[in-house]
């Protein structure tokens, strides 16, 4: 019907209601929505459930469109003849006229009245030629390909492809196996040239080191000359590569990811506290990848800190609790360990007494470990402070990864302020019991071995063996970062959650148990919590800032309990460029 046809001047089109939300009406598929306007094509069809299949087109990265994989029908109203009004039909929109070519759907955005088809003979029959040419020199290897089970290439040549080839040439040969870094392989045969991991090193990266070679058939991607790609960021190129092209050193020929567990956790290697995913088969960690949380992380995380897994599984691993006997430490029981701890811990004054924890413990350990200083009634309880330079990406000069928690469990702005002064005691001679938790006093603290061999009493926690255990009275063996679970606050003050991927190793048992027993044993008064959820509770209702929080109200994204002032660079970078639309984000 016309535009002023009765029941349309009686109320507004469409088209009127969606400009006042700056919205357009788009049909895909047959169904109309509203989405809002400058919506590329392939972010429109995900919020009706479409999938258009690419390679090329990454939601953090600049959109080249040079895969051509995600083709589909666009339509527009056809223009009106010269003084005539445009027509609608009885829900207010005008007829779509099928343009007969395809478009691509990662650069192209969406306008007012347009239609999208994802399916059809168009759409179908050319997706199908796309991936005929990009299958020409694809090699058969996938039964060897590291990529195999997570590869687009594999899953849109089935969903997409012919079937059969009717390729008749000799396939062009290209470099395999090519050491382009550190971290990083290059197989050349298998590149689709989509050019993601060009674009992030130029964009995210900030290093251009990778580029095209050679034309045609015989272009290849392949690092500058006398460049290697040795970015700390380098592995997040194989993480978003399509296909086996990129493959991690670390991770290549391990293990077939079908068989890998995935678990939800964070990183502890810094203040930032990457959101990440961590692969498990059996008791094992096998690698470590970013998860997306666009507050923290973006997409990506850097090399030194996926790769800093490996210690899980150390042959340095303190597997059993043990106590001192004449100069030599032996093996005992749980029971036995925390009694003797606590037996020299009581038989000292309170100002004879000191608690080092570490910032890269839990608020749960933190917690627990601010009762234990309370119960010896000593004021001495400090983390120790690492700082490093910022590399104004995600690597934050804390290297710490919950300074924040410890400060707002302690109730301090500096929750390192006393390791000087409880370093000075120990030198003198005024402190002559300590606990150490999960810190290496020889190394981060500051301190000698001449210094720890003046305390009467040294009781230490740790994952590893190493020189302050060496010196210790009573040892107790922790639990490493895959093997628990705990809440943390990074430095711009975002509760976030770490979930347990394998087992503690040998008799180590989780760092709260370890800490709850021997509370229990020096405040008769104190019961231990059933498990970590117990001491979170507790946490909340003491500490203000973590109030009405719990493991489930924290969720995979976490939320922010605290206003430090502090930003994370490369998360105001990519913001500036979502703001540009250079990217979507």
């Amino acid at each position: 019907m016309s535009e002023d046809a009765p029941g349309v001047t009686e109320q507004k089109l469409p088209k009127d209601l969606a400009a006042e939300k700056g919205m357009v009406n788009v049909q895909i598929d047959g169904e109309w929505i509203q989405v809002p306007r400058g919506t590329r094509m392939i972010e429109a069809t995900k919020l009706v459930g479409k999938e258009v299949p690419h390679y090329c087109y990454h939601p953090k990265l600049s959109s080249p469109g040079n895969c051509r994989m995600c083709l589909v029908q666009m339509g527009m109203p056809p223009r009106p003849a010269p003084g005539a009004d445009p027509a609608y039909d009885d829900n207010g929109f005008q007829e779509i006229g099928w343009m007969p070519r395809p478009v691509i759907a990662c650069a192209n955005t969406v306008a007012e009245n347009m239609g999208i088809r994802t399916t059809g003979e168009l759409v179908e029959t050319t997706r199908e030629g796309v991936m005929e040419f990009l299958l020409i020199n694809h090699p058969l290897d996938c039964p060897i390909c590291d990529q195999a089970g997570e590869c687009k290439l594999q899953e849109f040549s089935v969903e997409h492809g012919r079937g059969q080839s009717r390729f008749q040439e000799t396939k062009i040969k290209k470099p395999k196996n090519v050491d382009i870094g550190k971290n990083i392989r290059l197989d050349d045969e298998r590149c689709i040239m989509c050019s993601r991991c060009i674009r992030f090193m130029d964009e995210v990266a900030e290093e251009s080191v990778l580029g095209f070679s050679e034309r045609g058939t015989h272009t290849s991607v392949t690092v500058h000359p006398g460049r290697r790609l040795d970015n700390n960021y380098s592995l997040n190129t194989a993480d978003i590569c399509p296909v086996g092209a990129l493959t991690s050193n670390d991770f290549r020929f391990q293990m077939r990811v079908w068989f890998l567990k995935e678990t939800k956790s964070i990183d502890l290697n810094c203040g930032t506290g990457c959101n990440t995913t961590i692969w498990t088969r059996g008791n094992e960690v096998f690698r470590i990848t970013p998860r997306e949380n666009n507050e923290v992380n973006s997409a990506w995380m850097p090399d030194s800190h996926r790769l800093g897994f490996h210690h899980l599984h150390s042959d340095a691993r303190l597997t059993a609790p043990m106590v001192k006997k004449d100069g030599q430490h032996k093996e005992t029981t749980w029971i036995e360990a925390v009694n003797k701890a606590a037996e020299g811990l009581r038989m000292r004054q309170a100002s004879e007494v000191a608690v080092i924890a570490s910032g890269r413990m839990s608020n749960e350990e933190l917690f627990l470990a601010k009762k234990i200083a309370d119960a010896l009634g000593t004021d001495l309880l400090s983390i120790v402070p690492r700082q490093g330079e910022s590399d104004g990406k995600l690597v934050s000069a804390d290297r710490n990864a919950n300074t924040t928690g410890a400060g707002l469990i302690f109730g301090t702005e500096d929750p390192a302020a006393k390791v000087d002064a409880i370093r000075e005691g120990v030198r003198s001679g005024k402190i002559k019991a300590l606990v150490t938790l999960q810190e290496n006093l020889l190394k981060e603290a500051g301190l000698k071995k001449e210094d720890l061999e003046k305390l009467d009493h040294l009781v230490s926690s740790h994952i590893l063996a190493n020189p302050t255990a060496a010196n210790s009275d009573v040892v107790l063996p922790g639990a490493g970062f895959a093997e628990k679970r705990g809440t943390y606050v990074n430095v711009t003050g975002r509760l976030q959650r770490s979930n347990q991927a394998i087992l503690a190793q040998g008799n180590s048992r989780d760092d709260w148990e370890t800490l709850a027993a021997l509370l229990e044993t020096l405040d008769k008064d104190y019961k231990a919590p059933a498990s970590v959820d117990g001491v979170f509770k507790a946490l909340a209702l003491e500490v203000e800032a973590f109030n009405g929080q719990s493991f489930g109200s924290i969720g995979d994204q976490g939320v922010i309990i605290s206003e430090t002032g502090v930003t994370i660079p490369l998360i105001e970078q990519e913001k500036a460029r979502v703001a540009s639309g250079q990217i979507i984000g």
